[in-house]
Parts: C-alpha cells; structure tokens; sequence
C-alpha cells in the first residue's frame, strides 16, 4: 500500500482569547488572516506558504520555561528567522512580547508572546562574501 502524500499546512496555538493573541503575531509577523472566525483564526505569510492558525480553548495552561517539574510544559514554540536580531527583539517587545530572563545562545532570544507562550527570535547566519 502505498503511503498518503502529506503537506503540512500550519501549527495551531490553543488559546483562550484567539483573536487578541492572532492580533499580536499579525502585528509581529505582519501576515495577513486568511480565517477570520471568533474561535478560529489563521495568519499565513502574503507569499504563501505555512499558516498559524490560533483556535479557542477555555481550559489553556501557561507553559513554564525553562521547564520546571510539577508545572505545565512547553510541547511545542515557534522559531522565527531574522536578519536583524536587535531590532527584531525591539519590534517583539513594541508588540506586546516579553523577553525571557534566561540566558541564550548570541544569535538566539527566548520571548513570550502575551498568552506566555515562548518563541524564539533566530538571527540568520550571514551569507559568507563570494
């Protein structure tokens, strides 16, 4: 039997008030919402692409990170890549991020989005001269 072909189409954050935390990766990300419904809405890049889509859940726990025993853990966080990390931070925390206290790698931030979920800010090697 042959395997079904797959593509993936997105990542879902569970999150009990969807619309505000969606608002706040459209203004990051400056993706437009391709779903718009109160329980469900995507953002996806205006060239294509994989989508983030937020879905409604009343019964959400805050992650702990760093991971901390007894206490909810971080299953998943986005990654996005950066050609400026400073000012990818700066225009994080303008949006309503909050910078993580812990220590990172030099081309890596840990931020939270307001919902306090983490995601990472990855600056992007730079292209060796040819």
């Amino acid at each position: 039997m042959k395997n079904p072909d797959f593509q993936f189409a997105g990542s879902v954050i569970n999150a009990t008030d969807p619309d505000s935390l969606a608002s706040f990766y459209e203004s990051l990300l400056g993706w437009p919402r391709l779903m718009d419904e109160p329980d469900w809405i995507a953002l996806r890049h205006p060239d294509g692409g994989t989508a983030i889509a937020f879905q409604r859940s009343d019964d959400v726990a805050v992650p702990t990170w760093p991971s901390q025993p007894g206490r909810q853990q971080v299953s998943l966080h986005l990654d996005f890549m950066t050609d400026d990390l400073d000012a990818a931070v700066e225009h994080a925390v303008n949006c309503g991020a909050s910078p993580s206290d812990a220590e990172s790698p030099e081309r890596e931030r840990v931020l939270f989005d307001p919902a306090g979920n983490p995601f990472c800010l990855i600056r992007t090697a730079p292209t060796p001269p040819t």
